[in-house]
């Protein structure tokens, strides 16, 4: 495992102290937890703001909702 170094701000610091204390595990476990919990939502943001950059250029096309339900059997 690689080391980083981290600043937090005062606020997210207190935060952090606060639920450490809520919680009784340590400042570091909270701090891993709520990295790993929003790195599948950065990561999904990055691929969606490339997909629009692609469709703004004409390089990927959209297909319609009710296309992709009739497509998998999902029409109600």
């Amino acid at each position: 495992m690689n080391p980083e170094a981290l600043r937090w701000s005062d606020e997210v610091s207190r935060r952090l102290q606060r639920l450490t204390g809520l919680t009784g595990r340590s400042r570091i476990f909270d701090m891993i937890e709520a990295i790993k919990e929003n790195l599948d939502d950065l990561e999904d943001l990055s691929l969606a703001e490339q997909r629009l950059i692609d469709i703004r250029a004409g390089k990927s096309e959209t297909v319609p909702l009710e296309e992709v339900m009739k497509r998998y059997g999902l029409e109600g």
